[in-house]
C-alpha cells in the first residue's frame, strides 16, 4: 500500500508540474529570409462580460489576457451564426461608432468581434504604429507591437472558432485591414480576408530606396500584408475601394489587390474612406450566398 501511495503521490506531482509548463508557455516568432512573419501565441485566459441581450443577439466585452497585456474586445453574435469575424478598426476607430454595424451582422447570422488593438487610442494600451521602435525591439529579439497585435488577432479567431465551431474571417478598414491581410497569412484557420479602403504601408519600398539591405528590408517585408497573400491562397479574399479616397488612393487599393492571389474579388463602393453602410450591403449579400447552399 505504502509503494501504491508514493506511486499516486508522484503522478500527482508530475500532472501538477505538467501543468504549470504548460501555463508558463511563453510566445515566439519568427521571419524568414523571404521576411515571413511565424507566430505562436500563448494560450490566453478571459473575462466576459453581457453588455445586452435579447431573442436577436448577444453583446458582450471580452477582454483577453494576454502575457503582454490585456486586449479588449466586443462581441455582437446570434445564439448560432454561420459565420464570424474578426474585425480590426482603422486609426481612432471606436466600438461605439460600430454599435449599429455590430447589430445588423448579428441580425443577419454573423458573429461580428471589435478588436481594440494595441495603440488605438482605445481601451487597450499601446501605441500607433510605430515602425523605427518596433524594428528597433525586432533587433533585440523582442516582441515588436505589431506582431503582439498580430498574435491578438490570432487568438481571437481561437476565441471564436472554439465558441461558435464556424468559419472565422479577418477583415478589416484602412490600417485594420493591413494588420487583418498579416493575420490571415500567418494563421491558416481564419477562412479568408477582406480588406476595406486599404493597402501596403510602402515601408519596404521605402526602406530599399533608402539603401538598405538585410534586417531592416526582412522586417520592413514582414510588415507589409501584401507579404501574405500567397499564404492566404486558396482561401477567398475580398477587397474593398472607394474611387474618390482621399487618404489611401483608389489606385493602391487596386495595386494591392492586384498582388493578391486567386479566388478574389474586388469591389469598389461608394462612400470615402473606410467601412460603411454600402460596404455592409454587399458582404452580407454575398455571404447570404455563400452560406444559403450551406444549410
Amino acid at each position: 500500500m505504502r509503494k501504491v501511495f508514493i506511486a499516486m503521490c508522484l503522478l500527482i506531482l508530475f500532472m501538477a508540474l505538467a501543468g504549470c509548463t504548460g501555463n508558463a508557455t511563453k510566445p515566439s516568432y519568427s521571419v524568414d529570409s523571404k521576411g515571413t512573419l511565424s507566430v505562436s501565441c500563448a494560450p490566453v485566459t478571459t473575462s466576459e462580460t453581457v453588455l445586452f441581450t435579447n431573442e436577436t443577439y448577444t453583446k458582450t466585452k471580452i477582454v483577453m489576457h494576454t502575457q503582454s497585456g490585456d486586449v479588449v474586445t466586443y462581441l455582437a453574435a446570434p445564439e448560432h451564426p454561420r459565420a464570424a469575424i474578426v474585425y480590426v478598426p482603422g486609426a481612432g476607430e471606436k466600438p461605439a461608432g460600430h454599435e449599429e454595424r455590430m447589430v445588423r451582422y448579428a441580425a443577419a447570422g454573423y458573429a461580428f468581434l471589435f478588436v481594440d488593438i494595441r495603440g488605438n487610442s482605445g481601451e487597450t494600451p499601446g501605441y500607433p504604429f510605430n515602425p523605427q521602435r518596433d524594428f528597433s525591439l525586432f533587433e533585440k529579439g523582442d516582441w515588436p507591437q505589431y506582431y503582439l497585435t498580430v498574435c491578438d488577432l490570432v487568438v481571437a479567431q481561437q476565441v471564436l472558432s472554439g465558441r461558435f465551431g464556424v468559419p472565422v474571417y479577418a477583415m478589416g478598414s484602412s490600417n485594420g485591414g493591413r494588420y487583418a491581410a498579416v493575420a490571415a497569412g500567418v494563421d491558416p484557420d481564419f477562412a479568408g480576408y477582406v480588406g476595406i479602403s486599404t493597402s501596403d504601408w510602402g515601408l519596404l519600398d521605402s526602406t530599399i530606396q533608402q539603401g538598405y539591405s538585410g534586417d531592416p528590408v526582412r522586417f520592413a517585408t514582414s510588415v507589409e500584408p501584401s507579404t501574405y497573400f500567397t499564404k492566404i491562397t486558396p482561401r477567398p479574399v475580398w477587397i474593398f475601394h472607394a474611387a474618390g479616397d482621399p487618404i489611401i488612393p483608389f489606385a493602391n487599393g487596386k495595386q494591392f489587390y492586384d498582388s493578391a492571389q486567386e479566388p478574389k474579388t474586388f469591389i469598389e463602393f461608394s462612400g470615402s474612406h473606410g467601412i460603411n453602410t454600402d460596404v455592409d450591403d454587399r458582404i452580407i449579400m454575398q455571404w447570404a450566398q455563400i452560406y444559403a447552399t450551406r444549410e
